[in-house]
């Protein structure tokens, strides 16, 4: 039997379209779905296989019911599947009902009395596909009309200024769990043990060079007293590590060394020194800083 679409086009079609549907609506985050799960490329493999075998089977079962046809039933069958595409009784039905055009014999019928400088003029019908489109668009209008001007629903502005709103919600959910995408503004004081142990090994590799091993201050000035030149506490701290210090004469910035986890570890190690009287410590640099957020004693 003649088929529209060729079995080596539509197998692949057919593969490929339940294919990109599996990526779709499977959620496999940044990876996709047949290498994230097995069970995927398993069951892709299956359905390939299993195409195949269908199109087999309907190709053998063709052959086998046209040697069963007697020879006029093969001779009909063979000039139907040698018409062309449009040549075909189905596609000439199809315009037809989409058209309703008039043969060109009947053109005669159509004319109308009205003549142009020998132009004349046929009075056909609007075509059914365009009618169809015409009273869509009509019910479309009315249906904005009602759903926007008189019960108020939210126009493209409004919902993108809500879906902005919600954005930011969600960011801002996602940064308080997120290490890499902390900043100053979400940054929090650690106290764990093995958090401090880890900052204290950060801040020996790092900054034990210019403010010494025990923080009392050598190039860069005292960690451990009340005083600080840009502001103490967890937040103030944090943002001198991403930012650096003084233009000129501060420290450098660490956003391109150590990761924003990192850098709260070292900070809340640092705050964790305050007290801690090193021998010889460098005198005070900067102001007294007292967190006003602090609960009153």
């Amino acid at each position: 039997m003649k088929k529209l679409i060729p079995a080596y086009v539509r197998v692949p079609l057919i593969f490929f379209a339940v294919f990109a549907a599996m990526e779709y609506f499977i959620d496999s985050g940044n990876r996709p779905a047949f290498i994230k799960f097995p069970m995927v490329s398993v069951f892709l493999f299956v359905f390939l296989f299993l195409l195949i075998a269908i199109e087999i089977t309907l190709s053998a079962v063709d052959n086998i019911t046209y040697h069963l046809l007697t020879e006029d039933q093969k001779a009909k069958l063979n000039e139907v599947n040698s018409l062309s595409f449009q040549d075909s009784e189905w596609y000439k039905k199809l315009i037809k009902s989409l058209t309703k055009s008039e043969p060109i014999e009947n053109e005669g019928l159509l004319l109308l009395d009205h003549d142009y400088d020998g132009i004349k003029e046929l009075d056909n019908n609007l075509p059914p596909w365009w009618v169809y489109l015409f009273y869509a668009g009509i019910i479309f209008g009315v249906v904005y009309m009602v759903r926007y001007e008189i019960l108020g629903a939210d126009n493209q502005e409004t919902e993108l200024k809500n879906e902005l709103a919600q954005a930011k919600i969600e960011v801002a959910e996602y940064m308080k769990t997120a290490p890499d995408m902390m900043d100053e503004k979400t940054v929090t004081l650690l106290t764990e043990p093995t958090d401090l142990a880890a900052g204290k090994e950060i801040f020996a590799t790092n900054c034990a060079a210019c403010h010494r091993a025990d923080a009392g201050g050598q190039i860069g000035p005292n960690l451990t007293d009340e005083n600080w030149i840009l502001g103490g506490g967890i937040k103030n701290v944090f943002h001198t590590l991403v930012n650096g210090g003084r233009d000129g004469k501060g420290m450098i910035s660490w956003k391109g060394t150590l990761k924003p986890k990192e850098m709260q570890k070292v900070a809340s190690y640092v705050l964790s020194l305050k007290g801690s009287n090193p021998i010889d410590p460098k005198a005070p640099d900067g102001e007294v800083w007292v967190d006003e957020t602090a609960p009153k004693k």
